[in-house]
């Protein structure tokens, strides 16, 4: 039986950061703009975190239940390593789901019902990624939803729901905080390949190849630093964000000097703590500007 640690472990709390980036600077958007509606923002932290730990174990169950998980390296896997029920992983996935739909039925209610829409669009997307007869996240299209889910509109969404519509500052965060995002997946994409390949799983990482994958994870945290210089346009406090090098920087030095297997798990932590300072520096410089 599963222990309260596997199934903290199984949630994945190094990808959480993704999670709460985009609702922080959405945030700090609507504050620069006209001022946050702080209870927005809370249910909006609701929904991307609910839908994270969802789609985390949504995939615990389905990569467990086809076998993908076998022999791989990095966090546990509560399917895949036997110590959880496929049915109570399951369970949990669509728990998430719920407590996720509830905060944001309660967003749509004031700020729009076509919300709903977007809203269960991401939920189909978070189960879809590798459950279903035709997982998305096996046809190289992973990084492609978490950007468009994780980026663009959790950071609209979010300042939308406090201001009643988007400005720039929302549109140039949504694609940094995307490209970091997507950097998380590529990370332990490439940490996976052999593992995927053999059971035919092909992420970006397999059909982009190792080196590929490399160039890519770097190319995105560039991206995201050419946001931060442009968003600086708005105010040049932006400029905080500036801070996510600091994690960054060892997490692109260990990806360009080969790192493997288990070496790529500190990435991943990295990754994630770039995201979030990157995000903690622009909502600030948004706040102070």
């Amino acid at each position: 039986m599963a222990t309260v640690t596997d199934w903290i472990e199984g949630a994945r709390p190094r990808t959480l950061p993704a999670a709460l980036a985009p609702v922080l600077v959405g945030t700090g958007a609507a504050a620069y703009d006209s001022g946050a509606v702080w209870w927005k923002a809370a249910l909006a932290l609701v929904v991307s975190l609910a839908l994270q730990v969802g789609v985390n174990y949504a995939n615990d169950y389905s990569d467990g239940v086809r076998g993908t998980d076998d022999g791989r390296v990095g966090p546990v896997r509560l399917v895949g390593s036997g110590a959880a029920a496929p049915g109570a992983v399951k369970r949990a996935a669509f728990g998430c789901f719920g407590i996720g739909a509830l905060a944001g039925l309660a967003l749509a209610a004031t700020s729009g019902w076509w919300l709903l829409a977007i809203g269960a669009l991401a939920i189909a997307a978070a189960w879809a990624y590798t459950g279903g007869d035709a997982p998305y996240g096996y046809r190289a299209l992973g990084e492609v939803s978490v950007f468009v889910f994780f980026g663009l509109v959790a950071v609209l969404g979010t300042t939308y729901v406090q201001l009643g519509t988007v400005n720039t500052a929302a549109v140039l965060g949504g694609i940094g905080v995307g490209a970091l995002a997507c950097a998380i997946l590529v990370a332990n994409n490439l940490r996976d390949i052999p593992t995927d390949v053999v059971a035919g799983k092909r992420t970006l990482a397999v059909v982009l190849g190792d080196a590929r994958s490399r160039g890519l994870f770097v190319g995105l945290h560039v991206v995201a630093l050419v946001c931060l210089v442009v968003l600086a346009v708005v105010t040049p406090w932006t400029m905080l964000g500036a801070a996510g090098v600091l994690p960054g920087a060892p997490a692109v030095r260990q990806v360009l000097r080969g790192a493997a297997g288990v070496d790529l798990v500190p990435v991943l932590r990295d990754t994630g703590l770039a995201e979030l300072a990157y995000a903690v520096g622009i909502t600030a410089g948004l706040l102070m500007g």
